[in-house]
């Protein structure tokens, strides 16, 4: 049962991990493993991710309301269907579908063996060096004005269903497949962030109806950490946008293999279990 200390410490996690490439989820995962906790579960994080989805809603407001205000009169206004905001919207909603569908498909896998922590450990090497390829190999020249299109909304959307297994990063996948598409880090880190709203309220909404029943974490602690998962959040959004500006992803890839090399040798020396 997750605790108001542990709230704390989770919530914080969730902030400061939720949009930069090291995935959230492992942290709590493989924080929860190392002190002791029990695994919060999948409920659980889905969840309080609705507080760091709160701060893209905002962060990110006017341009949201654009592309559903324009999307929206787009449906009944041809003249408005060639307009940016409302092609958006269709490139929002159709990169929505892998990851829905899969997310349906696995649920049960989602909740149990794609948590083991020898696969978080593989996935956050391997798709750290993923990230460092497409880093040192994009030529940074596309932006989502000029030239996302629904195959490229496709892409983004299958990469972003990769994030349904711990350590590979929602946010790692989405900007990977963009800079694999040569669009320029901002552009592909904004589409990741206006790409996985669907999802996560989706997934967070679905899962709510699971807190406070059986062994799944109390409400209390579970308001607590998306509160301050939002908060730290916000923060650590305009910061990560700021920062790729001007800077590689070099630092979160050794970041990731380091973590991902250490989690697999705590679980092979026994210090930690793979399973919760």
């Amino acid at each position: 049962m997750i605790g108001w200390m542990e709230a704390v410490v989770l919530g914080l996690l969730q902030g400061l991990t939720e949009f930069l490439p090291i995935s959230s989820s492992a942290h709590i995962r493989v924080v929860s493993a190392f002190l002791g906790w029990d695994d919060p579960g999948a409920a659980f994080t889905a969840v309080i991710q609705l507080g760091t989805e709160t701060a893209v809603l905002i962060y990110f407001r006017r341009e949201i309301w654009e592309i559903i205000s324009t999307w929206t009169r787009s449906l009944y206004t041809p003249a408005l269907r060639s307009l940016h905001a409302a092609r958006m919207g269709w490139y929002v909603i159709v990169g929505s579908i892998p990851i829905g569908v899969l997310g349906l498909l696995l649920k049960d896998q989602i909740e149990s063996p794609f948590r083991d922590l020898r696969l978080v450990g593989t996935t956050l090497i391997v798709f750290g060096i993923i990230l460092w390829f497409a880093d040192h190999t994009a030529r940074n020249k596309l932006t989502l004005v000029k030239h996302l299109s629904l195959p490229h909304a496709l892409v983004y959307g299958f990469a972003q269903s990769l994030a349904l297994i711990p350590g590979v990063s929602r946010s790692g996948g989405t900007i990977t497949a963009g800079l694999l598409l040569d669009y320029r880090r901002e552009d592909a880190a904004k589409y990741s962030f206006l790409l996985a709203i669907p999802a996560v309220l989706a997934s967070g909404f679905l899962e709510i109806t699971e807190i406070g029943e059986g062994t799944a974490p109390a409400w209390g602690p579970t308001i607590l950490a998306t509160v301050i998962s939002f908060i730290v959040g916000y923060a650590a959004v305009a910061w990560f946008l700021r920062y790729i500006s001007s800077h590689r992803f070099t630092g979160f890839v050794i970041y990731r293999i380091i973590l991902g090399v250490f989690v697999i040798l705590a679980v092979t020396l026994g210090w930690i279990p793979a399973q919760a």
